[in-house]
């Protein structure tokens, strides 16, 4: 469903919402788009997320202006971890706990650009992050500093993010952060998501695009480390 989101000016944003409900009230999960925005991809994987039990809002973070405003304003966001983005992120937080069928307990995922916010978003009151190809901060270990538990993936073919994965690993383990790290050798960027339409140009290029059997065991490590860190904690 549609909703809107109380942030620095109104974001509009997609829920998703169990199919059962009478067990009472369940853990949230913030959904964080690519940079081509709220993509039926996307709110896809908010609804997966709503079929294991979760309450999941995925925000529109270019719904208050322009789209070159708002790529803008994100990009210098997430390098920065702070500004507009970051603000609009923490709103969709606080608008899941403000639901009485949300259990106080909240987790962050993301995709590309989004799970650069994902990374940022750890140490900002979550229970559980799972950033996916994100860019990491410019300071990994002053950031991540009483993050919660992160479940990481990345492709071993993304040239725009070498090395991230194991650098991500290095710093969580020198933290003492809970951490579930990977490195698929043969994905590349954006191998989580499965475009459509136009965007599924993007399997034509080099270093990009959907890899199934990739994907699925990401998803798997995620369903597993949210189980054990957002739902049962």
């Amino acid at each position: 469903m549609r909703v809107t989101i109380d942030g620095p000016s109104p974001l509009d944003g997609h829920l998703a919402v169990p199919a059962d409900t009478t067990g009472g009230p369940v853990p949230g999960v913030v959904v964080l788009h690519e940079a081509f925005g709220l993509t039926p991809d996307v709110v896809a994987a908010a609804d997966r997320l709503a079929g294991r039990g979760y309450l999941a809002l995925a925000p529109d973070l270019f719904s208050w202006g322009a789209t070159a405003r708002c790529l803008v304003t994100a990009f210098a966001g997430v390098l920065t971890g702070r500004g507009r983005t970051v603000e609009d992120v923490d709103a969709a937080r606080r608008h899941l706990l403000a639901r009485p069928d949300c259990t106080g307990r909240v987790g962050v995922i993301g995709f590309c650009l989004g799970g650069g916010f994902a990374l940022l978003a750890a140490a900002r009151g979550y229970d559980a992050a799972a950033p996916n190809y994100g860019q990491l901060p410019r300071d990994p270990a002053e950031v991540l500093r009483g993050a919660c538990p992160i479940v990481a993936s990345y492709g071993g073919r993304d040239v725009a993010l070498r090395g991230a994965a194991g650098r991500l690993s290095a710093t969580l383990t020198g933290l003492g952060v809970p951490h579930d790290v990977k490195e698929y050798p043969d994905a590349g960027h954006s191998f989580m998501n499965h475009h459509t339409g136009w965007l599924a140009q993007l399997e034509r290029v080099p270093g990009v695009g959907y890899r199934g059997d990739d994907a699925a065991d990401a998803w798997r490590r995620i369903d597993a480390f949210f189980d054990e860190h957002l739902r049962a904690g």
